[in-house]
């Protein structure tokens, strides 16, 4: 009977043990999740050509300080100040709670900092004032979510400060090409998708869809790297057929 006893104890320290060893474990990692980097799906086209559909990210969440937003797994809290907080440039692609549901992350480029007045007249970006930097670059293509593609014009846009990067137009006149001049105010910024004809962000309210002036304390972190990327395309083909779907050019490239 003793010997019994003594087993059915030994047994329950292990258990014991292995349980707390796991619990260790999860909260290493949800410490990582929260003070330093987090991966992110991206399951739309707006950041195209900077990201696609089935790009697999990783947010720096230091880049900017930590709020409730920087919790992991999709939790929410309410809102909270930031600790260690800084603003993002000017162009920094980020990761943000969408102010209309914090359960959800979205990404977007940074391009009106607190004070500018930002503006759409006829597709083209103003900032304080001036036209946005914009030269032609040719042609791309859209990626829509059902693998199906459609022919974009590619142009260069260049923010004050000297950041560069592409975006898309579909139309000649996109319905979100006029917008009056925003000021943008303190603890706010105006973010932007590069697919500029497909992307609800701050030309648009929370209340139709959009983000609207984007609270400082939604940032979740900077999008850095993408570490993986797979054509959804692929999903309605043949399994043997996945692999090929593996974008391997995009794997660990840096985002700009």
């Amino acid at each position: 009977m003793a010997a019994d006893t003594a087993s059915r104890n030994g047994g329950a320290r292990r258990w014991l043990r292995g349980a707390g060893e796991l619990a260790a474990l999860l909260l290493v990692i949800a410490a990582g999740k929260t003070a330093i980097a987090e991966p992110f799906y991206v399951p739309s086209g707006s950041m195209e050509p900077t990201l696609q559909i089935g790009d697999e990210l990783v947010a720096a969440k230091f880049s900017y300080g930590y709020s409730a937003a920087s919790l992991p797994f999709g939790l929410t809290v309410p809102e909270s100040g930031r600790v260690l907080g800084r603003l993002p440039a000017r162009g920094d692609v980020v990761v943000f709670r969408w102010p209309g549901d914090p359960s959800q992350t979205w990404v977007k480029r940074v391009i009106g900092l607190p004070g500018d007045r930002i503006a759409m007249r006829d597709g083209r970006l103003w900032i304080n004032g001036e036209p946005a930097g914009l030269r032609p670059d040719g042609e791309g293509r859209v990626e829509r979510g059902n693998g199906t593609t459609a022919i974009a014009i590619r142009a260069v846009e260049t923010l004050p400060g000297g950041v560069s990067h592409p975006i898309f137009k579909l139309y000649a006149r996109g319905p979100l090409d006029e917008m009056a001049e925003v000021t943008v105010p303190p603890g706010h910024l105006f973010v932007m998708g590069d697919n500029r004809d497909n992307s609800a962000d701050s030309r648009l309210p929370v209340s139709a869809g959009g983000v609207g002036l984007l609270p400082v304390g939604d940032l979740v972190g900077k999008a850095e790297v993408v570490v993986a990327s797979w054509d959804l395309g692929r999903a309605s083909q043949p399994v043997w057929t996945w692999p090929a779907g593996l974008r391997l050019d995009r794997f660990l490239s840096a985002i700009e």
